[in-house]
């Protein structure tokens, strides 16, 4: 029986070939998965206030935060962590460049946890992890103590960021997420530039030590916000790792008394739940106890990562993202040589990156939804997530040149107004195409956008770490001209990638569907 079609096909599960030319007619064809992207659900968090919806955002949002400010906090007070624990360069390099790449890896665990146990349950242990991590490198008296619990931090840093895209997907529809994402991302994106400020004036205040009391406190107050307010927005009706062991369970057990679920006709049950018909009525799901062999992150890993346009789009995106870490840390060590400024100074020419950044993601966020309506309203209601993709042209153009541009700005020593001016205009040209390609990968992975955007953390964390161990000897051996100009080479390759997204990523999608839907189901034993 084919899925009821009389509602509008969504981006997330329609499929096209799409071409650059918006007023070029789009073929959409049925598609061959189900649209568990609007499966009913009783109490569905799309349908909840705008208030509530708008607290949610505002919670994740914040609690994000956390992240960029961690990682960059701690750098106006180097000099003085060395002097105190004691510590080396290179040691304290360490700290950094491990935070990075943990709190890139870590989210692939925190996504598959929230895919079982819910979201709340990931954020407030993740904040409680965070927390305690702040308060053990603050009292450090060792850099090995320090450097072990830099890693806690990152750990528990890791989730909201990741998850907190996932959350959004739960309570938006595709069509107004592009906006939600650019507001979302403000908080961390500033995170990096406001650091540096923090970190500054908290040192000289309080000692090395006082940044990370302070990300203590916070820690503390997001995780009782979590704890105190917030309802969780995942409903397992959605998850495509909750419903895949569902479907199977109930296959395999056949009657509700091998299932230990009450009330409930298997039979009944694994036909509604395999046929995801889009009705008006919910279908509520019956609830199965999943053990840790389903919190297995390389399951989902693996199934997103075998999808070609995925594999194109988290490499682009992570390069995009990693750009934030290297361009503040290479500037600063540049202001700081160079132009002989202090940590505060410092940190008030990075926020020139940071209000870039903001503008960049409002702006891109707005204008993807903007022309994702517009290209729907062309093709009938109907769109693919590809379409997205196609407001990103300019910036895939603009960004690389900007940062040609900013490397040889920085080489010639100008005028630290042109250095603004410069950062400004990276860090707008950076996040414009980058919120389209976060909003892309969770349009384009229905039901399992938790462990997709981990993925995306997982990307830029690795890539973050390899520029950061990179990145100095690079500036030292070739000066901050010809290291830019080569990382604008990358960039370009990046947006490459994106443009190849664009054009096939629709019949990739749609080949993947038809290759999946040939494969027998996998049998998940009984507990």
């Amino acid at each position: 029986m084919k899925p009821d079609l009389s509602r509008p096909t969504t981006d997330s599960n329609s499929n096209s070939e799409s071409n650059l030319n918006d007023d070029a007619a789009t073929v959409v064809h049925e598609p061959l998965t189900p649209d568990i992207e609007h499966m009913p659900v009783v109490d569905d968090p799309r349908q909840w206030s705008n208030f509530r919806k708008n607290f949610i955002l505002l919670q994740v949002a914040f609690g994000s935060m956390i992240a960029g400010l961690a990682g960059n906090i701690q750098n106006p007070a180097i000099n003085e962590m060395e002097v105190d624990l004691p510590a080396t360069a290179s040691q304290i390099s360490l700290s950094l460049s491990l935070f990075i790449l943990l709190q890139g890896v870590v989210p692939l665990i925190w996504a598959s946890i929230s895919e079982v146990k819910g979201r709340r349950f990931v954020y407030i242990v993740s904040m409680a992890i965070f927390t305690v991590g702040s308060v053990v490198v603050a009292t450090s008296k060792s850099i090995g103590l320090l450097i072990g619990f830099r890693c806690f931090q990152a750990a528990g840093s890791s989730a909201v960021m990741s998850i907190g895209a996932a959350t959004l997907a739960d309570i938006y529809d595709p069509v107004e997420r592009g906006t939600k994402m650019g507001i979302y991302y403000i908080a961390p994106l500033l995170g990096p530039s406001l650091g540096s400020i923090l970190g500054g004036g908290l040192t000289t205040a309080f000692t090395w030590r006082g940044p990370f009391y302070f990300l203590a406190i916070m820690g503390g107050v997001v995780f009782m916000s979590f704890l105190l307010f917030f309802r969780d927005t995942f409903r397992h009706e959605r998850s495509h790792t909750y419903q895949s062991v569902l479907k199977a369970r109930l296959k395999g057990a056949g009657t509700k008394k091998n299932v230990g679920v009450e009330n409930i006709d298997a039979d009944n049950a694994a036909q509604d739940i395999e046929k995801q018909e889009v009705s008006s009525k919910p279908v509520v799901a019956p609830e199965v106890k999943l053990g840790l062999v389903d919190v297995n992150p390389f399951r989902p890993m693996a199934f997103i990562l075998r999808r070609k346009y995925n594999l194109f789009m988290l490499t682009a995106s992570g390069l995009y993202f990693s750009f934030a870490f290297v361009v503040v840390y290479t500037t600063s060590r540049t202001l700081g040589t160079y132009y002989l400024y202090d940590p505060m100074k410092i940190g008030l020419v990075l926020l020139a990156y940071g209000i870039g950044t903001v503008g960049g993601s409002i702006v891109g966020g707005r204008w993807s939804d903007y022309q994702l309506s517009k290209l729907k309203i062309k093709n009938e209601g109907k769109s693919t997530p590809e379409m997205r993709l196609r407001c990103t042209l300019h910036g895939l153009v603009i960004f690389p040149l900007c940062v040609v541009g900013y490397a040889w700005v920085l080489q010639k020593r100008v005028n630290v107004a042109g250095v603004s001016v410069m950062l400004f205009a990276c860090g707008f040209a950076s996040i414009f195409v980058y919120t389209s390609t976060l909003a892309y990968i969770v349009d384009s992975n229905v039901g399992r956008s938790s462990s997709a955007v981990a993925l995306n953390s997982c990307f830029r964390g690795t890539f973050a770490f390899i520029f950061e161990e990179i990145a100095v000897p690079m500036q030292d051996g070739l000066g901050d001209g010809w290291m830019y100009t080569i990382i604008a080479f990358i960039m370009a390759i990046s947006g490459a990638l994106i443009v190849i997204v664009m054009l096939n990523g629709s019949r990739w999608r749609r080949e993947a569907e038809e290759s999946e839907a040939a494969e027998p189901p996998k049998m998940v034993p009984l507990d």
